[in-house]
């Protein structure tokens, strides 16, 4: 699959994701948690909707993303779009009546990214809740002072990659090889026993193990 279309994937629905799930969830439940689910990624509280591949799952509707708005979906969903106000900078830089384009076969690249992370994380974690926040639209968990998560590519890493990051990054060399920690591309890892292995040996050595 070509970078660009990924990249312009990734885009839609990290725009889906901030301006159609997580804003107006958090308007009404006070939360901007997603999650993993099959397929893709869903709200954690009402309203009740899904990205599945490249359509959005409401009850009783599926919405095609493959061109659309973000205004438009909420029109046909009776929903006001918009991120969560005041919470974080960042984010994919998407206004609600700016175009979305996503490609299905990208779509289901990303959903394999979230539901590979989602499963070596709890595999790793004891009892862990992995989280997709909608400000850099990866999967990750927090454990004493270090972020582990998978993330469907970004400015840092175009395609999608596994991550280490202390809260006090370590010096770079070996094993941490990214400005915030340690990173390593799926492609490189594989499947759910390289992922497992690679934020293992990050914990270890964040830790001094």
């Amino acid at each position: 699959m070509d970078t660009e279309t990924l990249v312009r994937t990734r885009r839609a629905l990290h725009a889906v994701a901030e301006l159609v799930l997580a804003g107006p969830q958090y308007r009404a439940a006070g939360t901007i948690r997603l999650r993993a689910c099959p397929g893709g990624f869903a709200t954690v509280v009402e309203p009740e909707l899904r990205v599945v591949g490249a359509e959005l799952v409401a009850p009783g509707r599926v919405l095609s993303l493959e061109r659309t708005t973000c205004t438009e979906l909420g029109a046909a969903l009776g929903s006001a779009v918009g991120a969560p106000a005041g919470l974080y900078h960042d984010g994919p830089g998407v206004a609600p009546d700016d175009a979305v384009e996503a490609d299905p076969s990208a779509a289901r690249r990303i959903a394999d990214c979230f539901a590979l992370g989602d499963a070596a994380l709890r595999g790793l974690f004891a009892g862990a809740d992995p989280v997709i926040w909608p400000e850099h639209f990866d999967i990750g968990v927090t454990a004493d002072e270090v972020n582990y998560g998978i993330s469907p590519g970004d400015a840092f890493q175009p395609e999608p990659y596994a991550y280490v990051g202390p809260h006090t990054p370590p010096q770079q060399g070996g094993f941490w090889n990214a400005p915030f920690g340690a990173a390593r591309t799926i492609r490189e890892l594989g499947d759910v026993g390289g992922l497992t292995a690679f934020l293992e040996q990050g914990r270890r050595l964040a830790h001094g193990a």
